[in-house]
């Protein structure tokens, strides 16, 4: 049986931001992986023309192209990749997700507000450019038109009153310090979604951009176990 995985980067981002993860996959195992790039996306932003129906419809494509090619998926999201991923879990046949600090309640928490203070401390000591924060969303902070956020929140409106509806086994992975999506988040969506195999697994000090926080390997590995535990 061949397997495909397919992975969803998050808003403003590109394939970047699940390397480590999609490389240690391809390192690891026989399996077929896709890292599509939304409409828009990648290392150079062209959001203004595009829309939530876009992004859904791009996941969409890349999934009938990854089927054509092996018998069953695996799909990797992150962030609003996660609510992209449980949309096709709704609409298709998928043998498990993976949501990796799924933004399934876009909620700015106190981590994001300690972070933020940091940078405008470093703005006026005229240090920003080397502040962690603003190296890290930079490009949200400048680059990102005010209409596209608006449809990365009507995605997630369109998916989210159908979290309870998910039944396939779902391994969620969530840093304690993320500082755009709280833990309660990824708690709040493990207890809602209605899968009878689903795994939450908590990263110490973890911020948003998981993949590459100092214990990744070892979740990396936890992650592979429980889709290996998926394949019959």
């Amino acid at each position: 049986m061949k397997i495909g995985v397919l992975c969803l980067h998050g808003f403003t981002g590109g394939a970047y931001e699940i390397k480590s993860f999609s490389d240690y996959l391809d390192q690891h195992t026989e399996w077929t992986i896709y890292v599509p790039i939304l409409s828009g996306h990648g290392e150079k932003l062209n959001l203004d023309l595009f829309t939530a129906e876009h992004w859904l419809m791009d996941a969409e494509i890349a999934y009938k192209r990854l089927l054509r090619e092996v018998d069953e998926i695996f799909i990797v999201g992150f962030s609003m990749g996660g609510v992209i991923a449980m949309y096709l879990a709704l609409r298709y046949k998928v043998k498990a997700l993976v949501l990796l600090s799924p933004a399934a309640r876009y909620i700015r928490t106190k981590q994001f507000a300690i972070d933020l203070n940091e940078l405008l401390i470093d703005v006026i000591q005229g240090e920003y450019k080397e502040n962690e924060f603003f190296k890290r969303y930079e490009r949200k902070l400048v680059d990102v038109p005010v209409a596209s956020f608006k449809e990365f929140t009507r995605l997630v409106h369109k998916v989210s009153p159908y979290y309870e509806k998910i039944k396939v086994p779902i391994c969620i992975v969530q840093g304690d310090k993320d500082e755009l999506v709280p833990y309660t988040t990824a708690s709040y969506l493990y207890h809602k979604v209605a899968s009878t195999k689903k795994l939450l697994i908590t990263s110490p000090g973890g911020k948003h951009l998981i993949c590459y926080c100092e214990d990744a390997e070892k979740w990396f590995q936890q992650v592979l176990d429980f889709l290996n535990s998926c394949i019959k």
